[in-house]
């Protein structure tokens, strides 16, 4: 598997190993930053003018400066350029932003890192994933009243999100569905519902949850492919009684759930429409 790549916003190319981040950087020190990731297949970006408009939005909920979009179109034009397609087609590339050291007097800390697409993630595309429902602890609608909590922003906080990745590893699952505790479907630590419910795609209301590109991209294009998308207070009872679902991030693109909580999951009739949709193949 290829080595990632680094590249700052002036375009220059840094090896990983070399420090670019100083130990008192409040992004290390307290996850004070923000980062959004899209996928690159072959040398070509998916919707980047879309994670360009959500690190914006990310940065403007912490009160950071506004990213240099420039500076991370060129960091991403020298890490395409650099990166070897014939050894791995699918990577993807992580823009970073973080306030900088503590203390103030120094610009932010900005740049790319270019990854070769985990197998396991292209695996999933073809084998599913198991889910495991988890209790969030509150409600959507709750967190979008709480600007504190930061709702909307995909920040560097995700230590609870990989928790709860881990604890579905360590019980027999890949993926965690996360649940309100009124019942209500929310997200993926990383993904984003998709239902087939008496065939039309829905998808839980986004109060309080990360706005998805995916998603955005299966609004718009699945209407000329005969589907329809719509998003609804989505509950448990809306998971027993639809006839398949995925999970959909910009990595992944997306992988149908085959069991939730060790209980089979059916496949829905529309997956090979879905995966048509959002482009989606097994490399």
């Amino acid at each position: 598997m290829s080595a990632p790549l680094l590249a700052l916003l002036d375009g220059s190319i840094v090896d990983v190993a070399t420090p670019i981040i100083r130990a008192d950087d409040l992004g290390v020190v307290r996850g004070d930053g923000v980062f959004d990731a899209t996928l690159v297949r072959h040398g070509e970006l998916r919707d980047t003018d879309a994670h360009l408009d959500r690190l914006a939005r990310s940065a403007e909920i912490l009160a950071l400066p506004a990213p240099d979009r420039d500076g991370y179109r060129r960091a991403i034009a020298a890490l395409v350029e650099a990166w070897d397609w014939d050894a791995a087609p699918e990577a993807v590339a992580r823009l970073v932003l973080t306030r900088g050291p503590e203390g103030g007097g120094h610009p932010p800390t900005a740049y790319v890192l270019l990854q070769a697409l985990s197998e396991a993630v292209i695996a999933e595309r073809t084998t599913g994933v198991r889910v495991l429902l988890l209790d969030r602890g509150f409600d959507g609608e709750v967190v979008a009243a709480m600007p504190w909590l930061l709702p909307g922003a995909k920040s560097l906080s995700y230590s609870i999100n990989m928790a709860a990745k881990r604890y579905a590893h360590e019980h027999g699952a890949d993926d965690v569905l996360f649940v309100a505790p009124s019942g209500r479907l929310l997200e993926g630590p990383t993904s984003t519902l998709v239902l087939d419910v008496d065939g039309e795609l829905l998808t839980p209301e986004q109060d309080g949850i990360l706005a998805s590109i995916t998603l955005e991209q299966l609004e718009r294009d699945a209407p000329a492919h005969g589907l329809t998308v719509r998003h609804a207070p989505l509950t448990r009872d809306d998971l027993a009684r639809a006839r398949g679902g995925w999970l959909i991030s910009s990595g992944r693109l997306a992988s149908a759930i085959t069991s939730i909580d060790g209980v089979a999951y059916p496949a829905s009739p529309l997956h090979d429409a879905l995966f048509t949709v959002l482009e989606v193949r097994a490399s």
